[in-house]
């Protein structure tokens, strides 16, 4: 069964909740300029996206698909350390080298020790697969970064920083497995049904994902933590 495709004017009926929470959010706080210029950003950044898929899904080389995975491993590692301006670029080469350890490892494990792609750089699956992967891994830094200096500065010694900071990293990662398909339907198994792909081939792949997510998320926070109390940043 073919996707069930529909119009741009289509989408303008999620004006009605949208329009909702516009005027209740700018009535209480001042904030739907912010969600506005969210929307707009989304859908300039999914349109520019999905133009350069195109052009990369039709590549005949490596090149291309690599030089998309540094650009995304480097943003990941730029926006992980968000929460932390101050300390953003002494901590960015930590932050990268991380997520490149733990988001790479993950990765690499799936396409080629699980999926065994030909070739080793099917844009078709591996650029979705590192999107997920480098986005699990920068939350999971994020999270990590945060707690760590946060409870650092409330008096705890660098090793009960880190382990609450570790905790922290993985509890949303926990939530999604446990809440997976008794909650929600994850969504890379959505869109394979949506797709036409049967449910048990679905779950197949998304136990895949789950694994894929949990394990670079917390492989890259373990490491982050590591490189950022053995190089002397835990003060």
């Amino acid at each position: 069964m073919a996707p069930k495709s529909f119009s741009a004017g289509d989408l303008l009926l999620f004006g009605i909740p949208v329009g909702i929470v516009l005027f209740w959010s700018q009535k209480w706080f001042s904030g739907a300029g912010k969600i506005l210029y969210g929307f707009f950003r989304m859908s300039l950044q999914l349109t520019l996206l999905g133009y350069v898929l195109v052009f990369l899904f039709r590549a005949q080389s490596p090149y291309p698909v690599i030089g998309a995975l540094v650009v995304m491993l480097s943003a990941a590692a730029w926006i992980a350390l968000h929460p932390l301006k101050e300390r953003r670029l002494s901590l960015l080469l930590q932050a990268f080298k991380s997520i490149l350890l733990g988001a790479g490892a993950s990765l690499a494990l799936a396409v080629y020790g699980v999926l065994s792609l030909s070739p080793w750089w099917c844009p078709r699956y591996l650029l979705p697969l590192a999107g997920m992967t480098f986005s699990a891994a920068l939350n999971g830094v994020s999270l990590a970064a945060e707690r760590f200096f946060a409870v650092l500065e409330l008096g705890a010694s660098p090793l009960e920083a880190r382990h609450q900071a570790y905790r922290t990293a993985l509890i949303p990662y926990l939530n999604s497995l446990f809440s997976a398909g008794l909650v929600s339907i994850p969504g890379m198994m959505t869109g394979q049904i949506l797709a036409g792909v049967s449910p048990l081939l679905a779950v197949k792949y998304q136990i895949l994902i789950m694994a894929l997510i949990f394990s670079s998320a917390g492989l890259s926070s373990l490491f982050f933590l590591g490189f950022v109390i053995k190089e002397g940043h835990a003060c």
